[in-house]
């Protein structure tokens, strides 16, 4: 070790603690580390605050990627090290003297409240890892959760882990279709589900999704059901088993496993923009560093001695990498207390966070844009001053680049508390850039940033400690300032995703193959640094628009629009031009009072609508340039959207030119899909279909 990584391991060792107490871990203090032996050292500082049976003899090692083999890199941390997931997220809480305080604040749609401690948390889980293993489950199986945001979620996610069998969460939104692919994909021995789940005020059936997803051919031993609803659902003898009977029913003392490092901990996965979605794999030790520090780093209460006070919030669906980072694994290695919502953030009513923020005493709110820009549209006027919203210490955004005037509000309205002595929102704000491959957060301001540096809206800001990241062109090379370029990282972390589940070649093809020489994981964003090194994602890779010769983001068009009053949501897409090479078109979703100013319109709606569009295209212009103005304008009900809040760009490119569509399985409103294409074929945007209405 040189001299300069023992000061930094010096340094860090003032500040380290015991692997039972997290919380008391000043990761706020340290240092970010400036070579790789500092780096080595900053990770196995980190890992240092979990719980580890065995040590580990190596930190990290890294084999390059392989062109000639098609072979991504060997990565490996903590190589000889063994540990369990779930005895580090709760059975050392309990251990420590932790056990009566609260994990999870359970909030079921219909009203229902469940307050869980760390020791019935405990409980549950050993309750859950007996029952998998009477039911055949064991380390290396694959199980596949298919539930919504329920006590039972994190229970039964937990148990795999502590088993050693490796879980793979799936949305309960999705179809029969997506979840067989999942349920066939990885084999799965056991799947998860439920008889239903309140969504939108009502019950709506899950059980016979899992039935027809389990019908064919696959390796399905048993379907283990939770009762929520209390719907009447089918029953196949001898396969489907109750959870009351099976997890309540079994004994609450279980002696965990321990595992290598580099065990299987889940299968996550991620849409690609052509062919099958692809099974990211995330290892234990590697994966359960990065997301305790990380939490630790951006959500805790800078001062140790205060982070009893912290209620963390992470608004995800369970099934997104969001909340197995920032929901599951992170909060809860740290011992945190934390809030888990069943429902849509509206029902009964658009103020439902809010209320809960309130009772709760939220401290950490970290959601998505999207659900930012719909909180907009509901309360224009801001949010109600009945709402107490003082207990909020800072929020957080993931899944795509947060809209400028969407980053405005969160401050201004959320943060309406904190103010500096100008009376100016001083609200931290960590707007976070990072991937289901990463594991963990990349890029994000830090939380101090709000107090000693200018946030920028919309900036990713810079590279997490331990990571590097830089935007390059196509063959590598560094690209000026404000010029848009491919986001590469050049030092990843230790929970980066170590493979595709089966698909070894479509790891490397996919992330490595571009930068293989340089041994540079390519993101798929495209992204800019300004003139003070600050970070700005400008959207996938393949959804830049080039406009004679002019390269524009969606994103830039997006937040455009939505800057506009009439405007909730908007999705823009490129689509083939013979003049251009590409044009822009947004699809927006028009806020209730311009949709009730249209229908008041009567026999002038037609006149009426081409105003308010061309007005939408030309407030584009006066905010980006006339360069920027889309070419078409299309109101829709809502824009299609992954499970994590990501706009699916290239389904409404296919959508608008009437072309096949790709895999849809990964969205979380599929249903608005035949929508959009029932508006484009009634406005004949297809250059195969007859033009039905002149556009604005």
């Amino acid at each position: 070790m040189t001299r300069a990584a023992e000061t930094f391991a010096e340094t860090f060792a003032e500040t380290a603690v015991a692997p039972a107490e997290p919380l008391a871990a000043d990761v706020h203090a340290w240092a970010d580390p400036q070579t790789e032996d500092e780096r080595l050292e900053f990770w196995a500082t980190a890992a240092a605050l979990l719980d580890w049976q065995t040590p580990w003899e190596t930190t990290h090692s890294w084999t390059p990627p392989d062109p000639q083999a098609q072979r991504g890199p060997d990565i490996r941390w903590y190589s000889g090290g063994t540990l369990n997931a779930a005895v580090n997220c709760v059975d050392r809480h309990v251990a420590a003297g932790r056990g009566d305080v609260v994990a999870l604040h359970f909030e079921g749609e219909p009203g229902d409240r469940r307050d869980v401690t760390y020791a019935e948390l405990q409980d549950q889980v050993n309750r859950a890892a007996n029952a998998l293993t009477a039911l055949g489950v064991g380390a290396g199986d694959r199980v596949v959760i298919y539930l919504p945001v329920l006590v039972e979620t994190v229970v039964i996610t937990l148990a795999c882990a502590r088993i050693g069998a490796v879980h793979s969460l799936v949305f309960g939104g999705f179809s029969a279709e997506a979840l067989r692919f999942r349920v066939e994909d990885t084999a799965a021995k056991l799947l998860v589900t439920t008889d239903g789940q309140f969504r939108r005020g009502q019950a709506v059936p899950v059980k016979e999704n899992a039935d027809a997803a389990v019908a064919g051919e696959n390796a399905i031993e048993h379907v283990l059901v939770v009762e929520r609803t209390g719907s009447e659902v089918a029953w196949t003898a001898g396969r489907d088993v109750a959870w009351g009977d099976v997890v309540d029913a079994a004994s609450p003392v279980h002696e965990p496993e321990f595992f290598d490092a580099e065990h299987e901990l889940f299968i996550m996965y991620t849409s690609g923009t052509t062919g099958k979605p692809k099974g990211l794999v995330h290892t234990t030790g590697g994966y359960l560093t990065g997301a305790l520090f990380t939490h630790l780093r951006l959500f805790a209460h800078p001062d140790p001695a205060r982070r009893g006070e912290d209620v963390h919030w992470c608004t995800a669906d369970l099934a997104w990498v969001t909340a197995h980072t920032y929901e599951i694994y992170g909060p809860l290695a740290a011992g945190a207390t934390q809030v888990i919502y069943e429902g849509t953030p509206t029902t009964p009513h658009p103020g439902r966070h809010f209320e809960i923020i309130q009772r709760l005493g939220v401290t950490s709110y970290y959601t998505a844009p999207t659900l930012v820009r719909s909180l907009m549209g509901a309360f224009p006027d801001g949010v109600p001053a009945e709402y107490d919203l003082s207990s909020i210490r800072l929020a957080g955004t993931v899944g795509e680049a947060v809209n400028p005037e969407a980053w405005r509000w969160i401050r201004r309205e959320i943060g309406r508390d904190t103010v500096d002595d100008a009376g100016r929102p001083a609200l931290p704000l960590v707007d976070t850039w990072w991937q289901s491959e990463s594991g963990s957060t990349v890029l994000s301001p830090r939380p101090e940033d709000a107090a000693t540096r200018t946030l920028k809206p919309g900036s990713a800001s810079r590279a997490m400690p331990g990571w590097e990241a830089a935007v390059v062109d196509d063959a590598g090379a560094p690209v000026d300032a404000e010029t848009q370029g491919n986001i590469v990282l050049t030092r990843t972390g230790p929970s980066m995703a170590r493979t595709v589940w089966g698909d070894p070649e479509r790891y490397y093809t996919s992330y490595w193959a571009q930068y293989a020489e340089q041994g540079w994981f390519l993101a798929g964003d495209g992204a800019k640094q300004d003139a003070d090194g600050d970070l700005w994602i400008l959207g996938r890779i393949d959804e830049v628009i080039n406009i004679s010769g002019h390269r524009l983001s969606t994103i830039e068009i997006e937040s455009a629009l939505v800057t506009h009053s009439d405007v909730v949501e908007a999705g823009v897409c490129p689509v083939e031009d013979p003049t251009t090479g590409h044009a822009a078109v947004a699809f927006v979703v028009l806020t209730d009072a311009a949709r009730a100013r249209l229908a008041d319109a009567d026999s002038d709606g037609d006149s009426a609508e081409e105003k308010l569009l061309a007005g939408l295209r030309a407030h584009v212009g006066a905010v980006i340039g006339p360069v920027a103005k889309p070419r078409r304008v299309i109101p829709v009900p809502e824009v299609p959207k992954t499970r994590s809040g990501k706009i699916m760009r290239r389904l409404l490119t296919q959508l608008h030119d009437g072309a096949a569509l790709g895999d849809t399985t990964s969205l979380q409103n599929e249903h608005c899909v035949e929508q959009i294409a029932a508006i484009c074929d009634a406005r004949g945007t297809a250059a195969s279909r007859p033009s039905t209405q002149e556009t604005a």
